[in-house]
């Protein structure tokens, strides 16, 4: 084996370990100072704020006393208070015996000794702080790209192959092939307008250029033109890039997104011979579009044939900036699309509606970093807000150990007006571990052979 062959591998792997560990200490962070702040504020003492598990490698203590510290395995972190004996908050009982002769004004700095409604407070921070990061990345993100403007204005032309490039960058489109172009945000208009264009390689534009109407050819609006290539998908394995265009299937020529679309969901899995235009260079490939689970715009799941990337215009739509409240306002959006979408996914994985392959793992997860890292620092930074969300629904499902499962506890502290016992929320716990590490499993096994 020639061993300078495998540098080029070792560095993608290296590449995707410092992607996956910088996405998920981030997440982890902001999670972990949730709990960290609300605690601190409903007086509650913290003893150890940790980034990751195992050996420290980095660790200072503050004017509080709190020890922050780095460890050495990156796989999670926790904020040990005073009274606890685990990163998941079990009772020492032997420490709580000690405070509790000291002073009712130290067990009030514990955990355990600590109203319910600080208790609550500081294990609901985690995950709500990991949503609001969320929304606050996608804002930025939504602030930073604008939003399309009205009437549709040429920002960028994209290259592509043979086609008549008529337009120019700056351009008012007011109408493609005599059918006049509605505003963006008339959804229903701009479907009803798409679908009325006639599928051709060229179309007739018109256009306001310096104040003046004129008529243009240019090429068909939807070409098939990659703009984004999923992580883990049969396009991401064979490396096709944002910015290629397919110009045959099968040896069939074709120019619209609709024919290449059409050439996978009608291929039942058997291999696409592709050739693909790039930077003016003809490229072959190979790959077989692979079964895919797509949440449906009205509910549930269906399932296609898909090869992995996203389609756009023959160009980049100019922008106008968008203001603070709307930006705020879609990442809101954003995040909710993802709770509705992540528990519609677990609960049809459940009734076994859609393959339990659509759950990934540490090594997927890993592996979407590394992808997404290589696309661009915009890229990397959404998918961080999109696992936020995942890593702050997840914590709240009611399984004892996470946050949720102390959060049923303390609703049966509400409601009885006493809490469960330590023997019971011992086997309780020891229960939510196995779950938790049987689901670990579970993930990795999809990782590696779905």
């Amino acid at each position: 084996m020639d061993v300078l062959s495998l540098i080029p591998q070792f560095g993608n792997l290296i590449y995707t370990i410092v992607a996956f560990v910088i996405a998920l200490s981030v997440i982890v962070a902001v999670h972990e100072y949730g709990h960290y702040i609300v605690g601190r504020w409903s007086g509650i003492h913290a003893e150890v704020f940790s980034i990751g598990f195992g050996p420290v490698l980095w660790s200072r203590f503050d004017k509080r006393g709190t020890k922050w510290q780095i460890a050495a395995l990156p796989f999670g972190g926790y904020v040990k208070f005073l009274g606890d004996a685990n990163a998941a908050s079990g009772k020492d009982e032997g420490a709580m015996q000690e405070i509790t002769e000291q002073s009712p004004e130290e067990l009030r700095r514990t955990m355990h000794g600590a109203p319910l409604w600080a208790r609550s407070a500081t294990v609901a921070a985690g995950p709500v702080f990991n949503f609001v990061m969320s929304i606050l990345v996608f804002g930025l993100i939504f602030m930073s790209q604008g939003v399309t403007r009205d009437p549709l204005t040429v920002g960028q032309l994209h290259g592509l192959p043979g086609a008549s490039q008529g337009l120019q960058d700056g351009d008012v489109i007011v109408a493609i092939a005599g059918i006049e172009v509605p505003d963006f945000d008339q959804q229903g208009a701009w479907t009803d307008f798409t679908d009325a264009l006639p599928v051709e390689p060229e179309l007739d534009y018109t256009v306001i250029r310096d104040g003046q109407q004129v008529d243009v050819t240019g090429p068909w609006l939807f070409p098939a033109l990659i703009q984004q290539v999923v992580p883990r998908s049969a396009a991401n394995d064979i490396d096709l890039q944002a910015g290629d265009v397919i110009t045959e299937v099968n040896g069939e020529p074709i120019f619209a997104f609709e024919q290449l679309k059409d050439h996978v969901e009608g291929s039942d899995g058997k291999v696409l011979l592709l050739n693909v235009w790039r930077d003016g260079a003809e490229l072959e490939f190979a790959l077989a579009p692979r079964r895919t689970d797509e949440p449906n715009p009205d509910g549930g799941f269906v399932t296609h044939w898909r090869i992995g990337i996203v389609g756009g215009m023959a160009l980049e739509p100019a922008t106008e900036p968008a203001g603070f409240f709307a930006s705020l306002s879609g990442g809101v959006r954003q995040t909710v699309r993802i709770i509705e979408g992540s528990l519609s996914g677990v609960w049809h994985m459940v009734t076994g509606a859609i393959s339990t392959c659509n759950m990934s793992g540490p090594i997927g997860i890993a592996e979407t970093s590394g992808a997404m890292a290589s696309q661009g620092a915009q890229s990397f930074i959404f998918f961080i807000a999109v696992l936020s969300t995942a890593v702050g629904l997840l914590n709240l499902f009611p399984i004892p150990a996470l946050d949720g499962g102390h959060l049923v506890f303390y609703a049966y502290e509400a409601i009885t007006g006493k809490p469960p016992s330590d023997g019971v929320l011992r086997v309780l716990m020891g229960i939510g571990v196995s779950m938790i590490l049987g689901l670990m499993i579970f993930s990795v096994t999809n990782d590696l052979f779905c």
